[in-house]
């Protein structure tokens, strides 16, 4: 069939016109939009995304080169647009992935912040006051335990632990967000 026979038909909405078009140019879009993304699937996506662009815009299309050049033309097209999208998307998790590590590594490091002034506090503590509250809050030991471990009865542990406790407390708002 004649090139500008088949392109005015086509423009005035003849359906075998167009499955003229699709049978003869199908599978060489296809095979070159293939040769630029290497994915079957997604090549005869693109072709047939085109191929349905260009029928529902047949009256308004205007082919300047010949219909073989405006397909392969518009499947290019179509191709970038589809890398375009796929772009925007990956930045977006990009975007998503970066703001959850930004959001993590700030609480790291305000934890980090917080445990190191409250660091200072403890080393300010008297020393067997301080003893006595690394052994209950850090290595986790019981009062009795400290008590036989120090040689001190465990009324003498509750008492270092609450004065530690109350010293933190009333230190630790200066600096706690």
């Amino acid at each position: 069939m004649d090139e500008q026979k088949l392109i005015k038909r086509l423009q005035k909405g003849y359906e075998e016109a167009y499955r003229f078009l699709f049978s003869e140019y199908y599978d060489w879009l296809c095979n070159y939009v293939y040769n630029l993304c290497e994915n079957r699937s997604l090549a005869e996506d693109i072709v047939q995304d085109a191929m349905v662009n260009f029928w529902k815009k047949r009256k308004s299309i205007i082919i300047t080169t010949s219909l073989k050049n405006y397909l392969f033309r518009t499947c290019h097209n179509q191709f970038l647009q589809h890398i375009r999208r796929q772009k925007i998307q990956f930045d977006s998790l990009d975007k998503i992935r970066w703001d959850v590590i930004s959001e993590v590594t700030l609480e790291e490091d305000l934890y980090d912040f917080k445990m190191e002034k409250l660091n200072k506090l403890i080393n300010q503590l008297p020393p067997r006051c301080k003893e006595i509250f690394v052994q209950n809050k850090l290595e986790k030991k019981k009062y009795r335990e400290i008590a036989m471990d120090m040689g001190i009865s465990v009324k003498t542990v509750e008492n270092q632990m609450s004065k530690a406790l109350h010293f933190l407390k009333t230190n630790a708002t200066t600096f706690m967000l």
